[in-house]
């Protein structure tokens, strides 16, 4: 069983108590990276309103999770070609899938 930690964080000046299975300083990392994410997103100068703000903040940060999920896979992909090749060059008792 999960422990549930409560932690209060600030965005955009509001705070929020947020109930969460995740460490508190990842709930605090997480909250602050979303602050500065809308924050950059206002002060581009082309948004003021703060809802429109965060919708887009919320899209470049999806954004950012899909690239990451894409890098990965590709990662994951290179190394498996990788350790395909290596395998090659074991003895063939050294070849375990």
């Amino acid at each position: 069983m999960t422990t549930k930690h409560s932690v209060k964080v600030s965005i955009l000046g509001e705070e929020y108590t947020i109930r969460s299975d995740v460490a508190p300083e990842t709930t605090k990392a997480i909250a602050r990276y979303l602050d500065d994410a809308i924050r950059d997103v206002m002060h581009s100068g082309k948004v003021l309103d703060t809802q429109r703000a965060s919708i887009l903040a919320a899209l470049q940060i999806t954004n950012e999770l899909f690239e990451a999920r894409a890098s990965a896979e590709q990662t994951a992909d290179a190394m498996k070609a990788l350790s395909a090749d290596v395998r090659r060059w074991l003895p063939p008792a050294k070849r375990a899938v």
